[in-house]
């Protein structure tokens, strides 16, 4: 492949993860103004995580079947133009009702790139590159989140009060009087139109997929079924992404009922830390599973999680803003250890095992709905209580997993040595 074209491939890849990240979890900071602009209990606005995040479980598995009957190329386009029907749907059909629709169609095109863009990278920049460019993937996905909140901050600020800003002059045009967060499916019409042109524009190279990249036959997924650790792992994803999705998309409405914050500036900030946390955690966990067992990582990880969450959901406003985004930092390395755990724990069929594990990010739309739910019973701090429980069995993995083969380390006393000589 010639060089050019090889960078330029890497450097979509990227802008892939950045989109994705960026239309996935701007979802937290506009729950607050979704519950206010149609009168939703938080039962109800449990819903809206659940919508996205169950086109997940729908979508990862066919997804990984598409690609290996057709191409990679297709699925992207596919993917880029199902969430642009979702986001074009919700600018026209304000309700509800219709932003279901919506972040379901958006949430099985972010499906579908997922399954895309790793094998994608893998072939773009090589495999020897492959680990840097997978971290390096982590960073732009990580930036995204935490600039999203920030420009959802910006539009619902500046759209109907400022004319002097010519994207700001046209979204005054097209943007309902009060539902100024609107502005913001047309940012994700936009720029998904754009995506669908750039990615038609180039050439991609024929992908290989490796046997642990290949979704598998049914008899592959049924020989792993039998297997208790496919189950338990899968609750791991499950557990994670719950966790996650469970922390991010309730942050910004706690802040407000609890401590009084605006949600468009104090609640939209603590989520973007939340992921900007995170993405620095991502960063450090590389140096520590270097220098230390995965699993007892994963155990000193969740137990700060842990005590990050408890102090903001019972300490002041202070404490709430510092320790919610505590929690992403805590969160940051749980899910490459869950899926390395899950993937050095089965001899064979990984690209099916992949599968089920992805298929248990339907966590992200199980557990906020439930604490939704909850909430309309209990209230809000008392239903996020629930994240106890499934941090509590993150934590356990790192007692009961037994992986066939474990995370290579780096002897301190040997480094140490190595730069003596």
């Amino acid at each position: 492949m010639n060089p050019k074209r090889q960078t330029l491939l890497v450097i979509l890849v990227m802008v892939i993860f950045f989109v994705i990240s960026f239309l996935t979890n701007i979802l937290g900071p506009l729950v607050p103004d979704i519950i206010d602009s149609f009168h939703l209990s938080l039962g109800l606005a449990g819903f809206l995580p659940f919508s996205f995040f169950v086109a997940y479980g729908v979508m990862s598995i066919p997804a990984g079947i598409l690609i290996e009957q057709y191409s990679e190329k297709l699925v992207l386009i596919l993917g880029f133009l199902l969430a642009l029907a979702g986001a074009m749907l919700f600018v026209f059909f304000t309700s509800f009702t219709v932003a279901l629709l919506s972040l379901f169609l958006i949430g099985l095109g972010m499906a579908m790139l997922q399954v895309v863009i790793n094998p994608l990278l893998r072939a773009a920049g090589g495999e020897e590159h492959f680990a840097f460019n997978s971290v390096l993937a982590q960073v732009f996905f990580g930036l995204a989140s935490f600039i999203s909140p920030w420009l959802y901050s910006y539009l619902v600020q500046n759209v109907h009060t400022d004319t002097s800003n010519v994207i700001v002059n046209v979204l005054n045009k097209i943007v309902p009087q009060h539902l100024e967060w609107v502005s913001l499916y047309w940012v994700f019409a936009l720029v998904t139109l754009l995506m669908i042109l750039v990615i038609w524009s180039i050439k991609f190279p024929k992908v290989e997929l490796k046997e642990d990249e290949k979704i598998g036959t049914l008899d592959n997924f049924k020989e792993l079924l039998k297997n208790r650790y496919t189950i338990l792992f899968f609750f791991g994803t499950f557990c994670y992404v719950g966790t996650e999705q469970g922390i991010a998309n309730w942050i910004s409405k706690f802040l407000q009922l609890y401590h009084g914050l605006d949600p468009e500036t104090k609640g939209a900030s603590a989520v973007a830390w939340f992921w900007g946390l995170m993405t620095a955690g991502c960063l450090l966990g590389l140096v520590l599973l270097k220098l230390y067992d995965s699993r007892k990582l994963l155990q000193v990880f969740v137990a700060g999680a842990m005590l990050s969450l408890l102090a903001a959901l019972y300490g002041s406003a202070g404490i709430a803003v510092i320790a919610f985004p505590a929690c992403g930092f805590f969160a940051s390395v749980m899910w490459s250890i869950v899926i390395s755990l899950g993937l050095n724990s089965v001899a064979k069929h990984h690209g099916s095992f992949a599968g089920i594990l992805c298929t248990g990010i339907i966590g992200g739309a199980v557990v906020p709905l439930l604490i939704g739910g909850i909430s309309d019973y209990t209230g809000l701090r008392t239903a996020m209580l629930f994240l106890l429980l499934t941090l509590g069995y993150l934590f356990s993995m790192g007692i009961w997993a037994k992986p066939l083969v474990n995370n290579s380390k780096i002897s301190l006393r040997d480094l140490f040595k190595s730069k003596d000589a």
